[in-house]
């Protein structure tokens, strides 16, 4: 049976409909069976202009990450798109205007720029545009139907998603968008097609679960609904901002509450402090803000309570790059908080895994009584995937709470009392007989401050021996082996987004007779030194890929283990080529 692996890249300015045109394209082809990966790139300017593209991998079979090469690049505007027609492979297609509304200079017009081997289609899609709907406002939407028609695709859904896109802005509006896109559906259908660019049937599919199209933060955003996350405060900030926005739609539904607060500070308080009444509460910020929130975490951290905490990285230090992705905020994760300040750090590496790790925070929180902060970045956050879900979704416990012991007559309730797991009886206000004082300084065990050496070294000892435990949390891989088992010449070390394209890194050296195998590493802190000793020692060369200039993962590694690894830091602003990574392993395997 033949197989399909189409990506396909749509490049325009902002306000040409760039972004509205892949978001209908990937939702359609995943409603017609296929696996899709995409993520959108935006411009870093608030005025609204830039460049702005959409990618998507189209697959069969389930794919990790996007291709370096594109099969079709879509122009809406050549002076966006034409950096970018040297992405595209030999016999792949460049489609752009044939008609444009100006005189263009030389070399401005895409079809000055196509490479030899490259296939060129011009379409008037401004006229075909006029045509259909008396406006050119449609021209993106002209665009969807030429690739629908080009590559053969069905357009039902097509037309099923543009109507129920377009459904609220009234039928008027809905016809017009839907001639836009038939139009450039018939135009395209009578021109000649792609031979080694097909979509191939799907056959039948084990029903599993339910398959939706999901964002990273959409995902996230899913696991704190059905985790029943009570409370949210959150301020603005790119890129984490659509986790509050689509909060705000479904937690007043629910009847739980969402407040956007002043600043990144007044929203950790909040947090923290509809912790301490027993609420489940979460925030979500990028780097600039989780650095106002570290003074904070700190406080979370002494007084035991739970919190969550979603970041968001993007390219830094300071504002950086808005807009950009990164890996490079996991050293403030980690250690961003005076003093000794522990607490639980877990990277998702896939859509999927920001469901669940979102659901399982509020879990862990709650049972080890600990900020816990996930770690996401741009591309994660703002990547679509076709995600399976079970129809009843997943169990996550929605009360992890160590039960309170029933107290003696006469006996005082002890907040902080240092028990065998570390883990202290919880209470919250109201509770009956469970008075307590609770404070940011050093604390004995009825909470009252006591600075003592004795009391500190214990209350230090208590605050991260507990964390150990999250290393075997219950339905939740702290790490998980890929590829070749045994010994291997070549094995990788890799979290959060970038596991993706080490994943496909290692398929396609196996695929070259090299024995190789990869680790993804979900849980960060406490660090699951035995774990990843043991895959270690699998292995003749220990690669780290990650997109960052330091090697912040790595660093962790061989701080924690004092092993040599071989580091691939990158800061890109995108994400890592996977023949880059394919390139460092044919390398060390040589050697």
């Amino acid at each position: 049976m033949s197989k399909t692996d189409i990506q396909i890249a749509i490049c325009g300015s902002a306000g040409d409909g760039t972004i509205a045109a892949g978001d209908i394209l990937r939702n359609a082809v995943a409603a017609a069976g296929y696996r899709v990966i995409g993520f959108d790139v935006y411009p870093p300017e608030i005025r609204g202009f830039g460049k702005c593209i959409s990618r998507l991998r189209i697959t069969t079979d389930q794919s990790y990450s996007l291709k370096r090469h594109s099969d079709v690049l879509l122009s809406l505007d050549d002076s966006q798109a034409l950096p970018h027609a040297g992405e595209v492979r030999d016999m792949g297609a460049l489609i752009f205007e044939s008609q444009p509304i100006a005189p263009c200079l030389e070399g401005e017009h895409m079809s000055a720029r196509v490479l030899p081997g490259q296939i060129p289609y011009g379409f008037p899609m401004r006229e075909l545009s006029q045509q259909a709907t008396g406006g050119g406002r449609s021209r993106n939407l002209v665009a969807l139907g030429i690739i629908a028609g080009l590559l053969g695709l069905l357009p039902d859904p097509f037309r099923k998603i543009i109507a129920r896109k377009f459904g609220k802005q009234g039928p008027e509006i809905v016809a017009r968008s839907l001639a836009g896109f038939q139009a450039g559906f018939e135009d395209a259908s009578r021109t000649f097609k792609l031979d080694d660019v097909v979509f191939a049937p799907i056959g039948p599919r084990e029903p599993s679960g339910r398959v939706i199209m999901l964002s990273g933060n959409a995902a996230v955003a899913r696991g704190c609904l059905d985790a029943e996350l009570d409370t949210f405060f959150g301020y603005p900030i790119t890129p984490a901002t659509s986790i509050m926005e689509r909060l705000a739609t479904e937690l007043p539904k629910r009847g739980r509450r969402l407040l956007q607060t002043e600043d990144e500070i007044a929203a950790i308080a909040a947090t923290i402090g509809a912790g301490y009444a027993g609420a489940r509460a979460a925030t979500a910020t990028s780097g600039p803000g989780l650095a106002l929130m570290s003074e904070m975490l700190g406080l979370a951290t002494i007084t035991e309570t739970p919190c969550v905490v979603f970041v968001s990285q993007r390219g830094g230090p300071s504002t950086g790059m808005p807009t950009k992705t990164e890996q490079s905020d996991l050293n403030a994760a980690l250690y961003g908080s005076p003093g000794d300040g522990q607490r639980i750090v877990i990277a998702p590496t896939n859509v999927e895994g920001c469901y669940r790790c979102a659901g399982k925070a509020f879990e862990m929180a709650e049972r080890y009584q600990t900020p816990v902060i996930v770690l996401l970045d741009l591309y994660l956050s703002n990547r679509y995937e076709t995600v399976t879900l079970e129809e009843s979704g997943h169990a996550f416990v929605l009360d992890a709470n160590k039960p309170l012991p029933r107290l003696e007559p006469g006996e005082t309730y002890r907040r902080y009392a240092l028990t065998e797991d570390g883990v202290s009886p919880r209470a919250v206000p109201g509770d009956a007989d469970h008075m307590h004082v609770i404070t940011g300084l050093e604390h004995n065990e009825l909470g009252r401050p006591d600075d003592s050496e004795s009391m500190h070294a214990a209350m230090s000892r208590k605050r991260h021996d507990k964390l150990q435990a999250a290393l075997c949390h219950p339905d939740f891989a702290v790490t998980r082996r890929f590829g070749a088992s045994g010994r291997v010449k070549v094995g990788l070390l890799a979290w959060g987004s970038t596991f993706g394209e080490c994943l496909e890194a290692v398929f396609m050296a196996q695929a070259l007779d090299i024995p190789c195998a990869a680790l993804k590493v979900v849980m960060l802190s406490p660090f699951p030194a035995q774990a990843v000793a043991a895959f270690m020692d699998d292995c003749d060369q220990v690669l780290v890929p990650e997109v960052n200039y330091e090697g912040q993962f790595a660093q962790l590694v061989q701080g924690v283990l004092a092993r040599p690894v071989t580091r691939l830091s990158r800061v890109p602003g995108s994400p890592m080529p996977v023949e880059q990574i394919l390139d460092e392993i044919r390398r060390l395997a040589r050697g």
